[in-house]
């Protein structure tokens, strides 16, 4: 599991993305587990998620309504399968619109570009 915390910070919102091999949901629920043993994930509002799994996609907004589908579409791009992605959200008490969508692609790009492969 590699993890990047405090990358981006909007409005009070502030942003940290995870990930690591994963191949089936389950392992995905083991991993948002395991991650949510550090107490700061366990208190994050949405630890959205998504995953290839041999070419389908998995994926879970937790309550960031089409989070999952643009973290599903970057994989796609990036031809990345059997690999699970985590953006984790702490909302700020203020709105962000459309930016929590571009905050996502963010968090989901500094980790294409910086993971240990």
């Amino acid at each position: 599991m590699q993890t990047f915390d405090k990358i981006i910070s909007d409005r009070g919102s502030k942003y940290a993305v995870s990930g690591g091999q994963c191949n089936s949901p389950d392992e995905a629920q083991a991993f948002i587990k395991e991650l949510c043993r550090k107490k700061k994930f366990l208190k994050a509002t949405h630890n959205t998620w998504a995953l290839l799994q041999d070419g389908v996609p998995v994926k879970n907004d937790d309550g960031e309504s089409g989070a999952g589908m643009l973290i599903v579409q970057m994989l796609e791009r990036e031809g990345l399968h059997n690999h699970i992605i985590v953006v984790t959200r702490w909302y700020g008490g203020k709105h962000l619109g459309g930016d929590r969508f571009r905050h996502v692609q963010d968090a989901v790009r500094h980790y294409l570009d910086n993971r240990s492969k």
